[in-house]
C-alpha cells in the first residue's frame, strides 16, 4: 500500500506525541532485537517495518502462533516466562484470560489518548491497548450465487435451508477469535436455543476448520484459493477487498484486538515502542488495506471502498469477563455438538 506523502513518519509522530526520553533508541538491557507474537493474519507493509527499525534501532522479529485463540493460550501458559516481548491479535474475546494469568505488563500509551482508549477492555488497567475493531458476520459470495442461480442467504436463519447444504464453512471457536465471535453472535441473537441453531447448522453439512486464513483464503469460493463454500465467517469490512462479495449484517459481532508487553520480557522498552508504533498514524492508516480492520485512532483516513462497504446497524457486544466465565460451558455445549 502507498502511504499519502502528506503522513508523519513514525519518527515525526514520536518527536510531536511522545516525551523525548521514549524516543531514543537502544535499550537498557542491550538488546537489539524485539519479538513480537501475533496470529497468522498479522500483515503489516514491509516499509512500515523497516521505518520501525530505523527509528528504534531495534531489529523487529515477528512470530506467528496461529489464531487468537492459540495465540492467548501460549502467552497466558507462560506468565513471567513468556516467548516474546509484546503480544498483538489478542481480541475481546479471549481478553480477559491473559490479564487473569498474570502474563501481561501494563503499559500506557502516551498515543491511546488520541483513540484506542475509547476501546480500551474492561477490567484491564492498561495491560491490554486497543489497535483495531471489526464486526465478525457471515459473508456471501454473491456472484457464485448468481452464476448458479440460487438466491443467496440474507439472515442467520437462512443458513439453516437446504438450499445451502454442504455451502457453509464454519471457524472452531475454541482455537479461532472470530469463529468464537460468530458463536457469541449465535448466542447474543438465539440465547437459550443457539445449540439448536448450531445444530441446525451442522446437519446442514456446515464445514469447521481451525481458523480464519484456512476458512477465507482456502475454501471460501471468492478467497485465493477459489474453493467450494461460498459461505464463510468473516467480517463485515472484507467485502471492501473481495468484489462480488457482501456480508450478512444481522447477526454481527462486535471484535476488538489488542497489543500488550508480556510480563518479564527480555525487551520491555521495546515492547513499549511496539505499542506506540501499532498506534502511529502510518500504522493505523495501513490496517484497512492490510489486515482489513479498522483503526481506533481518531481521524485517520479510510479506503475509499471501505467508505462504501455497509456495516452493521447493531452489534452483539459482552464484556471480556463474562465471555470468559462462561466460555467453557458454551465450548462444551458447541463439542457436544459438532462431535455428536
Amino acid at each position: 500500500m502507498k502511504l499519502p506523502g502528506r503522513l508523519l513518519s513514525l519518527a515525526a509522530a514520536c518527536a510531536l506525541l511522545v516525551p523525548l526520553a521514549a524516543c531514543t533508541s537502544g535499550s537498557s538491557d542491550g538488546s537489539s532485537e524485539v519479538t513480537l507474537l501475533t496470529h497468522d493474519s498479522f500483515e503489516l507493509p514491509s516499509t512500515l517495518i523497516d521505518q520501525f527499525e530505523k527509528d528504534t534501532g531495534y531489529t523487529l522479529k515477528i512470530v506467528k502462533s496461529g489464531d487468537a485463540g492459540q495465540l492467548s493460550a501460549l502467552v497466558s501458559l507462560t506468565p513471567g516466562k513468556p516467548k516474546g516481548d509484546a503480544v498483538f491479535g489478542i481480541d475481546n474475546t479471549f481478553a480477559a484470560r491473559p490479564i487473569e494469568a498474570g502474563a501481561l505488563e501494563p503499559y500506557a500509551s502516551p498515543l491511546a489518548a488520541n483513540g484506542a482508549d475509547d476501546w480500551a477492555a474492561e477490567g484491564s488497567h492498561n495491560e491490554l491497548t486497543a489497535v483495531d475493531h471489526g464486526d465478525v458476520c457471515v459473508n456471501v459470495d454473491d456472484a457464485w450465487f448468481d452464476r448458479e442461480q440460487i438466491p443467496a442467504p440474507e439472515s442467520l436463519d437462512d443458513l439453516r435451508d437446504a438450499a445451502y447444504k454442504d455451502r457453509i464453512v464454519l471457524l472452531d471457536p475454541a482455537t479461532s477469535s472470530p469463529g468464537m465471535g460468530f458463536l457469541l453472535s449465535t448466542i447474543g441473537t438465539y440465547g437459550d436455543k443457539a445449540p439448536d441453531y448450531w445444530n441446525a447448522l451442522v446437519d446442514n453439512g456446515a464445514q469447521i476448520v481451525s481458523g480464519w486464513s484456512v476458512a477465507y483464503n482456502q475454501l471460501f469460493t471468492a478467497g485465493e484459493g477459489h474453493g467450494t463454500k461460498p459461505i464463510v465467517v468473516s467480517y463485515a469490512s472484507s467485502p471492501a477487498a473481495t468484489p462480488g462479495t457482501s456480508a450478512i449484517l444481522s447477526g454481527c459481532f462486535a471484535q476488538i484486538e489488542y497489543v500488550g508487553v508480556l510480563r518479564g520480557a527480555a525487551n520491555t522498552e521495546g515492547a513499549k515502542k511496539l505499542v506506540d508504533f501499532l498506534l502511529s498514524t502510518p500504522v493505523q492508516t495501513a490496517l484497512p488495506s492490510s489486515m482489513y480492520v479498522y483503526p481506533v485512532q481518531k481521524d485517520i483516513p479510510l479506503p475509499r471502498s471501505w467508505q462504501q462497504t455497509p456495516a452493521p446497524r447493531y452489534t452483539v457486544k459482552m464484556a471480556p469477563d463474562y465471555i470468559n466465565d462462561h466460555r467453557e460451558e458454551w465450548l462444551k455445549e458447541w463439542r457436544s455438538v459438532v462431535r455428536r
